[in-house]
């Protein structure tokens, strides 16, 4: 199946002038700063469908992207809450400096279930780690899970999703965001077969949605595109003459797909209600909390 390619044609270049580097520069800061949080790769491909010099198809204009981010970055030019990257985290207990500053914790981290009402439950599951973070303040405004898989998800990562679901009969529903190629595709297909298996054991009602990226999305969106890989039989088989990264959606557009699949199940003006109650909660314990904590309280 071929497809129309919307990105710049290869061009080789000499190397890049003051300008060019500075036409980079303000490019990348006003898009990171407009439409952060956003990963490298998502930045990288801006860059090249906007034409800015240098930056080609290539992993060597990607890697041009990642050395200038990083160098605009330590310059203080890009705050590095702009990008996103999850791919390094820790892990460590709460600790807290004495019940005063728990208990200050808890008031501050406090959130409504805001899903304890609601018909249904839906998960968000994105195949990479560094997109987590570009869909992020959206899941959490939200208060729903975010499962990142790193590829092809394991048994037992299916087994514990639909095992936390055992005891809920609502309709559990999964939306899935991942890369337009072989790879993908297969990783999304095993996800679904797996959480349908683990599902029929447990009698869990599961209904399991691929929402990103797909070919009406890479039209729409006129989304850079890349050759697929053929180097192994199963690759070979891929049926389009184009694949097309998760990454190649712009920001904003991958949060709003996220908010529209969320809204079906917990629309915002019902969310809206629930804030507001999550607020006044959130008083009552700051209030309980102060006077918890004058000297002399028993």
């Amino acid at each position: 199946m071929t497809h129309q390619s919307y990105a710049a044609s290869p061009i080789k270049r000499s190397r890049a002038t003051r300008a060019d580097m500075e036409e980079r520069a303000a490019f990348m800061i006003d898009y990171a700063k407009r439409c952060g949080p956003v990963t490298v790769r998502g930045l990288y491909y801006q860059c090249e469908v906007h034409g800015l010099p240098g930056i080609d198809k290539t992993e060597a204009g990607y890697d041009k992207v990642q050395r200038q981010v990083l160098s605009l970055r330590r310059q203080g030019r890009m705050s590095y809450d702009w990008i996103a990257d999850a791919t390094r985290w820790m892990l460590k207990p709460h600790s807290f400096d004495g019940a005063k500053a728990a208990i200050a914790a808890a008031e501050a981290s406090y959130h409504k279930d805001l899903w304890i009402d609601a018909d249904s439950c839906c998960e968000i599951w994105c195949e990479k780690d560094a997109i987590s973070g570009v869909i992020l303040p959206v899941t959490e405004l939200y208060d729903v899970p975010l499962m990142v898989t790193r590829g092809f998800s394991s048994e037992t990562f299916c087994f514990e999703a639909i095992a936390a679901r055992e005891h809920d009969r609502r309709p559990y529903h999964v939306y899935y965001l991942g890369d337009f190629d072989r790879a993908g595709r297969d990783a999304a297909r095993s996800l679904r077969d797996k959480l349908n298996r683990f599902a029929s054991e447990k009698d869990v009602s599961v209904v399991f949605e691929q929402i990103a990226v797909d070919v009406a999305q890479i039209n729409a969106f006129k989304l850079p595109t890349r050759e697929p890989k053929r180097k192994s039989p199963a690759d070979r088989a891929w049926p389009y003459d184009f694949a097309c990264e998760l990454d190649a959606l712009p920001p904003d557009t991958m949060r709003d797909i996220v908010e529209e699949a969320i809204n079906r199940h917990l629309p915002a003006h019902r969310l809206n209600i629930l804030k507001t109650a999550e607020a006044s909660e959130r008083a009552f314990l700051k209030s309980w909390a102060s006077a918890a904590l004058k000297p002399g309280a028993s």
